[in-house]
């Protein structure tokens, strides 16, 4: 029964930035909060699967919740292709990555500090960065959308985020 006690114990000090982490990607309360509950089954089912000294605690779980939110993005948006007009790409649809108020609970803590090291990327750069790691745009989309091939977009983002971990670590 300690497991349950830490699991609660756990929640109860995560569970407002990984629901954040949801909301800011989902955009919609109910799917945020659905998505927060199968965040909590994973890490209830792999708890064993976390590795001290490899990962702070805390961004092992921002890493499940974040991909968890992106896969549930992306099948929504899989089956709005699915009903779409034709003529009407799936990255022509991404929503602009403004702030939302998940994303203001989360400048609290590093957001502030990751915008300004956004900032530093020439802006194509760091708005792929945004479509890719907050929206969920994948590779190909991106590349369809700068015009530019698929290997180039993957270098981008990959010295995109060199850059970025460079400007965090400062």
């Amino acid at each position: 029964m300690a497991d349950r006690k830490a699991f609660a114990a756990l929640y109860s000090a995560t569970s407002a930035k990984l629901f954040g982490i949801c909301l800011r990607i989902l955009k919609d309360r109910a799917l945020a909060e659905d998505a927060l509950q199968d965040v909590y089954v994973k890490i209830w089912r792999r708890a064993d699967a976390y590795r001290p000294g490899r990962v702070q605690p805390m961004t092992w779980l921002i890493t499940i919740a974040r991909n968890h939110a992106i896969d549930q993005l992306r099948k929504r948006r899989a089956a709005a292709t699915d009903n779409a007009d034709p003529d009407e790409t799936r990255i022509d649809r991404l929503e602009a990555p403004e702030p939302g108020p998940a994303e203001q609970l989360l400048q609290k803590d590093e957001g502030a500090q990751i915008d300004a090291c956004l900032n530093e990327l020439a802006p194509d750069k760091a708005d792929a960065v945004r479509l890719a790691y907050l929206q969920g745009a994948t590779y190909a989309e991106l590349a369809a959308h700068y015009d530019v091939p698929l290997n180039t977009m993957r270098t981008w983002l990959r010295r995109s985020l060199l850059a970025l971990r460079a400007c965090l670590t400062r």
